[in-house]
């Protein structure tokens, strides 16, 4: 299935689209001064704003910290939870109501790879919800023993 994603993260605007597939919009508020390592520009959710084929939904992303676990992006779209965590440096799992639907990959270069559980076929609003949460916030995450590591490191001289 054909996935057309338009980022733009200077200014703060995601667009992604394809053929029978719902349209997502998640555009970050004016006057904001990107934060360079998110490609929307910001994990603070009331800076965001998500619609499913012009209906709102509710965003949150965490907070991108220590732990792995607080790259997390949860989104409600219609009732549905949707999650996508990061699963390795790279990988982030892409969770429906709790339940794995695959694991994506994005450098925040607008691109989205995605690789779906066996036995699993997405829906077209899962595959949309996916890569658009894939692409506005990037993917993966170092485990917490390894950035910690990386500070401690920085801190001896």
């Amino acid at each position: 299935m054909y996935v057309q994603i338009d980022l733009d993260g200077p200014s703060g605007t995601l667009r992604v689209s394809g053929h029978a597939m719902p349209t997502v919009e998640l555009v970050r508020a004016p006057g904001d001064e990107p934060e360079p390592l998110i490609p929307i520009g910001t994990r603070r959710a009331a800076r965001l704003t998500l619609t499913v084929d012009g209906a709102p939904a509710r965003i949150r992303p965490g907070r991108g910290r220590l732990l792995r676990r607080s790259y997390r992006v949860d989104a409600v779209v219609s009732g549905t939870r949707y999650r996508l965590v990061p699963c390795s440096y790279v990988e982030s799992r892409l969770l429906r109501d709790g339940r794995p639907l695959g694991t994506l990959e994005s450098s925040g270069d607008g691109r989205v790879d995605a690789e779906w559980a066996s036995g699993t076929e997405p829906e077209p609003l899962d595959r949309a919800v996916g890569t658009a949460l894939a692409a506005a916030f990037g993917t993966g995450g170092a485990p917490w023993w390894d950035t910690a590591t990386n500070i401690v490191a920085e801190l001896i001289p």
